[in-house]
Order: C-alpha cells, then sequence, then structure tokens
C-alpha cells in the first residue's frame, strides 16, 4: 500500500458518486493505494453510495472503507478519522465535489523527492461565460496554496503535528492551519502542478455570500495560532471599510431618533456612499443581470456589519485581538 485517499463528506451522494468514479480510474496500481470515505454525520444515502461504487470493483480493484463519523463535527475532524485509519505512508486528501485527473496519484507521489512532508497540487474550476460575484469567488480557490481539496501528506508528520485541529469545524482556514505547522516544522512542502483535480463551481442559492460570512470566526482561530503567516499571507491588515460603513450605520441609527439630524445625515450619506462602492466594486467583471445586480445590492448593504459580527464572535470565543 503505497497511499491511502480520504475523502471527507456530508450528506452528498451524487457528488460523492462522482467523485469515486474518478478515483477508480487512476493510472496507478490498484493493489497499491485505498480510499477511504469518512461520512461526517452518517447518512444512509451516502452509505449506500459507497457499497454501490464498491460493489461495480473487479477483485483487483482499490479497496474501498467506509466509516461513519459521529456528528456532524466538520470536515477537519473527518480527516482525522480517515488518516487515522489509513494503511498507507502517504495520505492524499481531496473533497466529495472533485474529479481527479487520472494521473493525479502517481504525480502527486512522485513529488515526493527526499525531504519533501508535503505536496499540493493544481485545482482547476472551469467556468463558461461572465461569472457571478460568487463565482468569482469561488474560482480564487485555483491560485490558493495548500488546500485539502488537493494535497497529499506524509503520515509520520500528519501524527507528528497531530493532523488537523478540530476547532476549526466548518469548511475554512483548517488547511490554512494545517499548512502553516508544516511551514513551522521546517520539512520542505512542494507544488506538483501535474498533480490536477477539477473542482466545478456548483450553483448556489440567491445571497449565499451572507451566509458565508458565519465562516470569518475562524480567522480568529488562525490569526490567534499564526499572527505573523495570517498577515503574510490571508490578510495584510483589517477591513476597515467595513469598520467604517458600521460605525456610520450605528451612529445613524442612534443619531437619527436623538434628534441629531445633522449627524444622522452625514452618517448616513457616509454609510451610503461607502456601500454604493462596494457594491461597484462586487460588480465589476461580473454577469449584468437584473437578479443579480439586486443580490448584489442586498448582500453589499448587509455583508459589512454581519462580517463584523461574526469577527468579534471569532475574536471573543478565540480570545484575541483581531481586527
Amino acid at each position: 500500500m503505497r497511499i491511502s485517499v480520504v475523502v471527507p463528506t456530508c450528506g452528498r451522494p451524487p457528488l460523492l458518486k462522482q467523485c469515486l468514479s474518478s478515483l477508480l480510474r487512476q493510472n496507478f496500481d490498484p493493489s497499491s493505494y485505498e480510499i477511504i470515505i469518512v461520512d461526517d454525520g452518517p447518512h444512509a444515502a451516502t452509505r449506500a453510495a459507497v457499497v454501490e461504487c464498491a460493489a461495480q470493483l473487479q477483485e483487483n480493484g482499490p479497496r474501498i472503507i467506509y466509516i461513519a463519523s459521529p456528528g456532524p463535527h466538520g470536515p477537519a475532524a473527518a480527516r482525522n478519522y480517515g488518516w487515522h485509519a489509513a494503511s498507507a505512508p502517504v495520505i492524499a486528501f481531496t473533497d466529495d465535489d472533485t474529479v481527479a485527473s487520472a494521473e493525479w496519484l502517481q504525480n502527486g507521489l512522485q513529488a515526493f523527492a527526499p525531504g519533501v512532508k508535503a505536496v499540493w497540487g493544481k485545482i482547476d474550476m472551469p467556468l463558461e461565460g461572465t461569472p457571478t460575484d460568487y463565482e468569482r469567488d469561488a474560482k480564487g480557490l485555483e491560485t490558493a496554496e495548500f488546500v485539502t481539496a488537493n494535497c497529499f501528506c506524509s503520515k509520520d508528520v500528519l501524527e507528528q503535528i497531530d493532523g488537523f485541529d478540530e476547532r476549526f469545524r466548518m469548511a475554512w482556514r483548517e488547511d490554512a492551519d494545517l499548512y502553516f505547522r508544516l511551514l513551522a516544522l521546517g520539512g520542505r512542502v512542494v507544488h506538483a502542478p501535474e498533480a490536477l483535480i477539477t473542482h466545478p463551481i456548483r450553483p448556489a442559492s440567491w445571497g449565499v455570500s451572507m451566509r458565508q460570512q458565519k465562516k470569518i470566526l475562524f480567522d480568529a482561530l488562525l490569526y490567534k495560532k499564526h499572527p505573523t503567516l495570517y498577515r503574510q499571507k490571508i490578510r495584510a491588515g483589517a477591513r476597515w471599510d467595513y469598520y467604517l460603513i458600521v460605525a456610520c450605520l450605528i451612529a445613524f441609527v442612534i443619531a437619527l431618533p436623538a434628534g441629531q439630524t445633522a449627524l444622522a445625515a452625514a452618517a448616513g450619506a457616509i454609510w451610503l456612499l461607502l456601500t454604493l462602492r462596494f457594491f461597484v466594486m462586487r460588480m465589476k467583471g461580473t454577469v449584468k443581470t437584473a437578479s443579480h445586480i439586486a443580490e448584489m445590492l442586498v448582500t453589499s448593504a448587509v455583508i459589512p456589519p454581519i462580517a463584523v459580527f461574526w469577527r468579534m464572535v471569532g475574536a471573543l470565543k478565540f480570545r484575541v485581538a483581531l481586527i
């Protein structure tokens, strides 16, 4: 057994089956790798999908292991369940909504030259036509360093750093935390663009960007653990535009009923100008349909206070002064 593939999943059997299908088509000795599916908050349909794929294998196909993880506790915990159960010295991580190229495992494994502790491959997020703001933001994953949708780690290093930090309960920053700890360890972490994963951009419901703001609370945990690397690789400074927008909104809400009309007018005008600036920035280069324009207007007004709220929640929860 040369490599174990760990795939966390949670209630998405059709996507998982597509991912599994690509993992079973690897140009790699089937007896030399295994696929470990970790069901975060077990679903009968997910188990049935794994059993169905396993039943279609020939006798010489790779081993497929299904692990029911009590939860849901998030992808970090699910990945820990997976790599702890792995038999191989190298662990490959991907997500349940990806499609691996036929040479993914071979090219990823070849990048483990002497002294290399971890590898990250290339992610392709195909997109046709003019994107929405959500699609453009999602496509940014292509240029990210070391994401768990496409990475490889030696098992002994995972044991040394105790795997993923399970306090990251959502799919956000847990891969950056692992990456930063690998860098701190001093081992070589290299990029292997030949190890290709396709990550289709899934359709999203109207206003999805508002719900995504909750993830920001985990920025505080990442900053607490790695303040220097956070400023170097994640965000160099605070979103002062968000804070100014929220401050003006609060001033307007307080001043207006207090009869301070001049202050309320000034605060309201600054809030409106900054919000429109945010809206224009998000609309630039995106689709101009009526629905998307309406979504950007509403979410541009709502996102700054939601983002600041969750940033403060994270700062309090993890006891760190992150602005």
